[in-house]
């Protein structure tokens, strides 16, 4: 009874890991996306090319 316990912990701790990591691949890509369009889109001041971020 205990190994077939392991076994489904051990499936259930793959597949949510499984699904964490494709969340966090989706959420890389918005932040990705994100951060190519504030070079696009970034605004301008007296004149000059300004940046959206400070840094």
């Amino acid at each position: 009874m205990v190994p077939l316990l392991l076994v489904l912990l051990l499936a259930l701790i793959l597949f949510g890991a499984g699904f964490a990591i494709k969340i966090l691949w989706w959420i890389a890509i918005a932040v990705l996306v994100i951060w190519l369009l504030g070079f696009l889109v970034r605004p301008t001041t007296s004149g000059r090319r300004g940046r959206w971020y400070r840094w």
